[in-house]
């Protein structure tokens, strides 16, 4: 992912709807998206989920039902996410945001044919 520039997108809006699990931001450039919590989660930049290097990621399963509870800034760069299952690490800056959104169906495919590999089935596909 890139690192935040002052051409970098920035979020003009950030509005959660806690009952579809559904994080909708809206950029400076004026890109709209809509990203599951479940996505969110399970790409959390944090070192749990990301490792501390290449091929250190832990592969996030159960993740279907989880939502946000809280939004917190940091500073003029990122905002921390609480989710439901107790996870609260990770800073989603304004460029890994942006590219969450701009790769979104590459990375859901990618993270379905993860979980196809190990085995896992998912309990739904509703809010993918």
């Amino acid at each position: 992912m890139s690192g935040l520039t002052p051409d970098s997108p920035r979020p003009t809006d950030i509005r959660l709807h806690q009952k579809s699990r559904l994080l909708e931001i809206t950029f400076d450039d004026n890109t709209t998206c809509m990203l599951s919590c479940e996505f969110l989660r399970v790409y959390s930049p944090s070192a749990e989920v990301r490792g501390h290097g290449p091929g250190q990621e832990t592969l996030q399963i159960g993740k279907e039902d989880v939502n946000i509870t809280a939004i917190s800034p940091v500073g003029n760069y990122a905002v921390k996410l609480t989710f439901s299952d107790g996870h609260d690490t990770g800073l989603y800056s304004w460029d890994y945001l942006y590219d969450l959104a701009s790769q979104y169906e590459a990375l859901w495919r990618e993270y379905i044919g993860r979980l196809e590999m190990a085995g896992v089935k998912r309990k739904t596909d509703s809010n993918a």
